[in-house]
């Protein structure tokens, strides 16, 4: 009998026949278990071997009776991403290359910051957006990342920051692709990151960020999301915005306002946008006039960004001159302003540098 069974799961592995079993909820498993003729409280305890332990096989699971065990490996494969490579930046970022199961590369990056570290998290794999200053955005849509892969690139991130000495205190979905194109997996994985079962972070410690997608911004309200929401900016003025960002071409800055001001009036959440300075392109007092019409639309505050030079880009970064009079004029109107310094640069881990040379 024994020997039987464990053919069958050498013969569906070696025909791909199983789902991995991180596609399903808990209830899903619970059910699985119902189905069997087997006690629903299991499906907690394996529950919390798959996220929370983060195990890499069925085996190790050591209070699940091996017949349990067998049975999970007959209906179900167990697929992490592996660790392609990592470098370390100068500035101690670290930049690291995910394999996936199908042999495709996405990027996370690790962010130091005096003793604590933010992982930086990719949604997909490449971007179909195309905006002009993203590395990202050149290489095309592959796929959109299941709940595991999001989830594992925290979990690995979260570990290289350990071993750095490092507090593991922040997560931005600011990698590669366009989070809100993805909508049902980031949040899958945010409730698994934020849960006991998962790594029990907190909300307000995750942020993510969007080109600005007006619809799925509304659906976050509705859906009463407790993370922080950024929104990639750019530019208050429409021709300019689209030229950057085609996305801005079928969600207008109008129809970016009303959905911002829909999300705020139902989470009370403040926005973040993020304003990326380039040089005779954006960064002018009259650029930055334009922003701060476009700020009273919502409660708010800006990240000044530091352009990062990617490969076939004309585009270049705004001067010190330029910066220091575009924050000037912001603050003088009352806005939060933060300037944002690039980390990585040297090992392109830098904000839009993220272009899977792998």
């Amino acid at each position: 009998m024994q020997k039987t069974l464990n053919n069958q799961i050498v013969n569906a592995l070696k025909f791909n026949q199983l789902q991995d079993i991180r596609d399903l909820t808990l209830k899903n498993i619970e059910n699985f278990f119902t189905e069997n003729k087997e006690k629903a409280f299991r499906a907690k305890q394996v529950y919390e071997w798959l996220w929370k332990k983060h195990v890499s096989s069925f085996d190790e699971m050591t209070n699940i009776s091996k017949e349990i065990r067998d049975l999970l490996k007959l209906k179900f494969s167990l697929n992490h991403i592996k660790i392609k490579s990592s470098q370390k930046s100068a500035d101690k970022t670290i930049k690291t290359a995910f394999e996936l199961s199908d042999g495709g590369i996405i990027e996370g990056v690790l962010i130091p910051a005096h003793n604590r570290a933010t992982a930086c998290i990719s949604s997909q794999v490449g971007c179909k957006l195309a905006c002009e200053f993203c590395a990202t955005g050149h290489l095309g849509f592959k796929r959109n990342l299941t709940v595991a892969e999001i989830y594992d690139q925290v979990f690995f991130i979260k570990q290289q920051a350990e071993e750095n000495n490092l507090l593991f205190s922040n997560i931005v979905f600011m990698g590669m692709g366009e989070p809100l194109l993805n909508y049902d997996n980031v949040l899958s994985a945010i409730n698994i990151i934020t849960s006991k079962q998962g790594l029990a972070m907190s909300n307000s410690r995750i942020t993510l960020s969007t080109s600005g997608i007006n619809k799925m911004i509304k659906k976050l309200a509705d859906d009463n999301i407790r993370f922080n929401l950024a929104v990639s900016l750019h530019s208050a003025n429409n021709e300019k915005r689209s030229r950057l960002m085609p996305i801005n071409k079928t969600n207008s800055l109008s129809e970016l306002a009303e959905a911002l001001k829909y999300f705020n009036n139902k989470t009370q959440n403040r926005i973040t946008f993020e304003y990326l300075l380039l040089k005779d392109v954006n960064d002018d007092i009259n650029d930055a006039k334009e922003l701060a019409v476009f700020c009273k639309n919502v409660p708010c505050k800006i990240n000044i960004i530091e352009y990062n030079p990617i490969d076939n880009s004309s585009l270049r970064k705004s001067t010190k001159e330029k910066t220091d009079a575009f924050v000037n004029y912001l603050e003088s109107k009352n806005i939060i302003v933060n300037i944002r310094r690039s980390r990585g640069k040297d090992i392109d881990a830098a904000c839009g540098q993220l272009a899977n040379k792998n």
